[in-house]
């Protein structure tokens, strides 16, 4: 659907959180259980990627109900003004329990970030996911995670609850900047969140980890320049698209 036949923001946030969600299947290739669904409400309807936190493998370095970062990295997004993370909510009354809804993106799934970024109209867009993964800590940016929507008009970035690790973990394909000035518009939105972090998220992030990026923003902005890989570091997620 073209941008400017979409429905707004809220319209899809209201079906996220008040639809009767219906599984239509699971999603191939997650290595958590991920499932697309159906919100359905008032006779509207949009398909969404569901997350149950009951579905997530344990791992040592994060917490349980990673599905929350999927909701902070949308939060982020819109924090920033960015807009590059589809709507996301947390969802309690789903089929499978707890989890997070997140509006499904119809794209070109043969374009990813080893195609886009052959095409330099796209590199303002990965730009921004690049700057925004710093901000973010992702630990898991596969080329897969880089959406085109079927019109062309926007490169979204999915599959973002690796995120958030008051630690330095940032694992990425988007290597492509490094070392470049980051663009001067998003350098006044960072100095922005530096300067006065809100409380968006403190119902999803530890006080540690809200710290650790207000901190990474504030470094980003002051530096100026997207950060060069550290050779003695694996700086690449696995696999890699």
């Amino acid at each position: 659907m073209p941008a400017h036949q979409r429905p707004p923001t809220a319209d899809y946030l209201n079906l996220l959180a008040q639809g009767e969600v219906e599984i239509l299947g699971r999603m191939p290739w997650s290595s958590n259980r991920t499932f697309l669904v159906t919100c359905t409400a008032d006779g509207n309807e949009i398909q969404a990627v569901y997350k149950p936190g009951r579905g997530e493998r344990r791992l040592w370095d994060f917490p349980e109900c990673i599905f929350r970062r999927e909701v902070a990295a949308y939060r982020l997004s819109e924090l920033l003004g960015w807009h590059i993370v589809p709507e996301t909510i947390e969802r309690e009354d789903a089929p499978f329990g707890p989890g997070s809804l997140q509006r499904f993106v119809a794209a070109d799934f043969s374009e990813h970030h080893f195609t886009l970024v052959e095409d330099h109209t796209h590199h303002d867009a990965l730009r921004t996911i690049c700057a925004f993964d710093v901000v973010a800590n992702n630990a898991d940016r596969k080329s897969g995670h880089c959406l085109l929507d079927e019109d062309g008009s926007t490169i979204w970035a999915i599959d973002n609850g690796l995120c958030f690790h008051p630690e330095p973990k940032l694992r990425t394909v988007i290597w492509e900047f490094a070392g470049e000035p980051v663009p001067e518009s998003l350098v006044d939105d960072m100095q922005r969140l530096a300067a006065d972090m809100p409380a968006t998220f403190e119902d999803i992030l530890s006080p540690r980890e809200i710290d650790a990026m207000q901190k990474r923003a504030e470094r980003l902005a002051r530096r100026g320049h997207f950060p060069v890989p550290d050779p003695d570091s694996y700086h690449f997620p696995w696999p890699l698209v």
